[in-house]
């Protein structure tokens, strides 16, 4: 079975804005399978905020299967169908060829500013220790004058260079994303800090970050600059594998 994982998120609005992994989806889009369970992150965050079990999947014991897409992500790709569905997948940095609806949330993180949730893949470790993500740059917005207009200037195929930031007023620490002449220009996205930070403490020479794709407005700001990671994790180390992600039931 060509399977995929893919997690949702959550976030608390009401008080911490802290985000949770509360869910694993596992696809197999060729063999039409769904699998969603709850993870222990749900557990987590029913204990420390007013987070309760989704319509959509209300048993947090439960493993819930279909032969289709469930709703809660469906609804989050773009129809196919719409007039700009081709623009959207070029955004993505995706062709129609690889454009099944788990390659794009995998990309876009169905993110919609009417609830609290959030898709992310689940980062592969290859047979030879390494990996390999994409993910839209976070925060760019909030850098400074002179990054923001380095960031304009940027350009498919430019190097960037990671760094851990131990002092960040969001989230404490975060992995920031720079230019090679050392201009700040955002951050990546929040579910990759923990497994960022032992890729570069361990092999911090084989870390590279590259530009894929830049989309200027009128395209949906957090779609603005398509970044890919590459390096090694280190030997024994599975990304994604603390407590908040493993699923409660079999």
């Amino acid at each position: 079975m060509n399977q995929k994982t893919l997690f949702l998120a959550w976030q608390d609005k009401a008080r911490s804005r802290q985000w949770f992994p509360i869910g694993r989806l596992d696809a197999s889009v060729p063999d039409s399978y769904f699998r969603f369970r709850y993870t222990r992150g749900a557990e987590l965050a029913r204990a420390r905020t007013d987070f309760q079990p989704l319509l959509s999947f209300p048993q947090l014991d439960r493993a819930y299967e279909s032969s289709e897409l469930f709703p809660l992500f469906k609804n989050r790709v773009l129809s196919a169908g719409r007039a700009d569905f081709s623009e959207y997948l070029q955004h993505l940095g995706l062709t129609p060829a690889n454009s099944d609806p788990i390659e794009i949330l995998s990309v876009d993180g169905g993110y919609r500013a009417t609830d609290s949730l959030e898709v992310f893949p689940k980062i592969e470790r290859h047979p030879d220790g390494g990996f390999r993500c994409r993910f839209f740059l976070h925060g760019w917005r909030h850098v400074n004058p002179a990054a923001q207009a380095r960031l304009d200037g940027v350009q498919p195929g430019e190097k960037l260079v990671a760094s851990i930031e131990i002092n960040n007023p969001a989230t404490d620490i975060a992995v920031q994303v720079q230019t090679t002449d050392y201009h700040v220009v955002g951050w990546t996205p929040r579910y990759l800090v923990t497994d960022l930070i032992r890729a570069i403490a361990q092999s911090p020479a084989k870390l590279e970050a590259e530009v894929i794709k830049m989309n200027p407005a009128p395209a949906p700001s957090k779609q603005r600059v398509l970044i890919e990671f590459r390096g090694h994790w280190p030997e024994g180390y599975e990304p994604m594998s603390g407590d908040e992600f493993k699923p409660l039931a079999n």
